[in-house]
């Protein structure tokens, strides 16, 4: 028995879209080429470009201050892992206690709703500033006045709220068919929300919370303001004391490293997730 073959329509459209596909690469490729050099060719060329080169793009400041900074953006890294696993705990339990229907947790529901809607509304860096210095200010017996570890409480209680509306939007996502199922077969209310209802309301919502991440590693800068010697303090000292703004540029290329393979990934992710969806819905 002969294998089947492509009838010669059939090779004629496939060969109609790989030249529309190429052709459609090819103009892309040149457009972006083409914007590329022309912004290159207008920032070179501008009368203040030698200066902004000196004072921006020094690659002798840049190799003497970036042990220095690197060393600094350990901090930042750090940081931005530790408070990443407390803020997945916190904003799961903060949205766990929002969706809980008992009355005997009502005080816990209000709790968790004046949480949300109060470290949403401060701005993260008035958090950091407001615990990095008040709460060492007050002196408390038993607590620590490290200002590095109490920026990164103001990160985890700022980020916990948006991460715990996240994680409730996914919650809410779940179709109420998927509860009545699980109460048929006798579970609690409880039991459905840790074996239906969480897993998969945690599966939609992983691509929004690794937005969340990726702006959390940026935010992680902020504790510099209260004095931590991170990156971008390091920075700023180096350029107080050289004059020169590269030290900046050093940190930027530090923080744009480590985000966007992030982003790359959850674009991909994002995509992956969407593929799925659609098969299953044919």
């Amino acid at each position: 028995m002969n294998a089947w073959q492509p009838s010669a329509r059939e090779l004629e459209r496939r060969r109609v879209r790989r030249t529309l596909h190429t052709r459609s690469v090819l103009v892309a490729t040149v457009l972006t080429v083409a914007v590329f050099a022309v912004v290159g060719a207008v920032v070179v060329t501008s009368p203040g470009w030698a200066t902004v080169r000196a004072t921006f793009f020094d690659w002798q400041i840049a190799k003497d201050t970036f042990p220095d900074i690197l060393d600094g953006f350990w901090l930042n890294v750090k940081l931005f892992l530790v408070c990443e696993v407390c803020i997945l705990v916190l904003g799961l339990a903060v949205a766990l206690a929002r969706v809980s229907r008992s009355p005997w947790l009502t005080p816990v529901r209000i709790v968790a709703v004046l949480y949300t809607d109060l470290f949403r509304g401060v701005p993260t860096v008035l958090l950091v500033l407001l615990l990095g210095f008040g709460v060492p200010a007050l002196q408390l017996q038993g607590l620590t006045n490290d200002r590095y570890f109490w920026a990164g409480v103001a990160l985890v209680l700022s980020y916990g709220a948006y991460v715990a509306e996240v994680y409730r939007s996914g919650i809410d996502s779940i179709h109420p068919s998927q509860v009545a199922s699980a109460e048929a077969l006798g579970l609690s209310r409880a039991q459905t929300l840790r074996h239906v209802v969480v897993p998969q309301a945690v599966r939609r919502v992983v691509p929004p919370l690794l937005n969340d991440f990726i702006s959390l590693q940026k935010d992680t800068a902020l504790i510099s303001v209260v004095g931590v010697f991170d990156a971008v303090f390091t920075a700023r000292d180096s350029t107080g004391y050289l004059f020169n703004y590269t030290p900046y540029v050093v940190v930027s290329v530090m923080f744009i490293v480590i985000t966007i393979p992030l982003a790359r990934f959850t674009d991909w992710l994002g995509r992956r997730m969407m593929r799925r969806e659609r098969a299953g819905a044919r």
